[in-house]
């Protein structure tokens, strides 16, 4: 009987052949490939090193709603070198549908707001897609049109990739884009599937190529305060600790804080 494939194990699948591709042979022992030398294993040295099938990886890879334990996927995570965050990535989109999962706000809770407000620095909450659910007078001054996006664009991850006034405030675009991306992935992670999810990452994928490129990478990485750096057009050179806090009363939305290093 063939396997039916689900968006989730799609997902996992392609993420699972991106590190295989990407896999270092010498790390295992293993000789260069006549055609791939050091880089890159195929699903049979996979299975083999992991103890399972070929045909089981072959349908894991394939996103077939096959039986998946957690003992074998740490298998298969050890021989592709992955990260804890992977690990956790592909743990997830292996398990079982979520019940009950919370429906998405609307909007910004009141009080959640009203936290905000009371902050000196920028603020601004987003939702599980990244969409812009709120913000403070001092977001508004450092990202001036914030205000006046359309509500169906203003999402974190839309405006990264498509608004040349963000793109033009952050020196090392690149370097940035790809550690949100890689955040987004691990964040959203069996989310991904979502109708809201998808037709963002549809809309990304069509609209620029930057994105594809990066999506395409499969980069998974969790978030770490630290230290970001805007070139703001009226008054240059801002660093801020980027600090990031989920609300107790409102799992569904983060809290995403930028507190000044230097006045």
């Amino acid at each position: 009987m063939i396997r039916p494939r689900t968006p989730r194990r799609e997902q996992l699948g392609d993420f699972l052949a991106s590190r295989r591709r990407a896999a270092r042979r010498s790390a295992l022992g293993l000789p260069q490939a006549a055609r791939r030398g050091d880089i890159g294993l195929s699903r049979e040295e996979v299975a083999a090193l992991a103890g399972v099938s070929a045909s089981w990886f072959t349908w894991l890879e394939q996103g077939r709603d096959i039986g998946v334990s957690r003992q074998v996927l740490g298998a298969v995570a050890r021989v592709l070198q992955l990260s804890p965050a992977e690990i956790d990535y592909v743990v997830r989109l292996a398990g079982p549908e979520e019940d009950g999962a919370a429906e998405e706000p609307e909007r910004i809770p009141d009080h959640l707001q009203r936290l905000v407000d009371a902050l000196a620095f920028p603020a601004f909450v987003v939702a599980s897609d990244w969409a812009i659910v709120g913000w403070n007078t001092p977001y508004s001054r450092l990202y001036e049109p914030i205000a006046t996006v359309d509500a169906g664009d203003r999402n974190l991850l839309w405006l990264i990739y498509t608004d040349p006034r963000l793109r033009r405030m952050l020196p090392d675009w690149d370097q940035e884009s790809r550690r949100f991306l890689a955040e987004f992935r691990a964040e959203s992670g069996v989310r991904l599937s979502s109708d809201r999810h998808r037709a963002l990452i549809e809309r990304l994928l069509e609209e620029s190529s930057d994105f594809r490129t990066q999506w395409a990478e499969h980069a998974v990485e969790r978030f770490a305060s630290r230290q970001r750096v805007f070139q703001h057009p009226k008054d240059g050179r801002l660093e801020f600790e980027h600090h990031s806090l989920v609300p107790a009363d409102a799992p569904g939305l983060t809290v995403v804080m930028y507190v000044p290093v230097a006045d």
